[in-house]
């Protein structure tokens, strides 16, 4: 990221956390103020992305990736249709992850 779309994006993210309209004046003021010089397109291109985009759903999923790749399977042919049903149930099968302790089952809490 460069400095200016770095600068950008954080003078957003304080739009949005004040509650005020991003627009790309409001973005160049924030980073004028912060002695930040940045290209003339960098604002009007965030308060674009904002308009379009809920802040709140890019910042509750950061990091999340996109969707897995589908898995294509070719479909069998005669009687081996009976033979790949078994193996494809199993790949369905969902793994049970343990259940994870809570502060109250170890006898402790963070605010004793």
């Amino acid at each position: 990221m460069s400095i200016g779309e770095t600068a950008c994006a954080y003078a957003a993210l304080i739009l949005h956390d004040d509650g005020i309209a991003i627009t790309a004046e409001k973005i160049a003021t924030l980073v004028k103020s912060a002695n930040l010089t940045v290209e003339s397109y960098w604002p009007s291109l965030f308060a674009k992305l904002c308009e379009k985009k809920n802040i709140e759903d890019l910042i509750l999923n950061v990091g999340a990736g996109g969707g897995g790749a589908a898995v294509a399977v070719a479909a069998p042919v005669g009687g081996a249709a009976a033979a790949a049903a078994p193996a494809a149930a199993a790949v369905e099968e969902k793994k049970e992850e343990p259940k994870e302790e809570s502060d109250e089952d170890m006898g402790f809490s963070l605010f004793d």
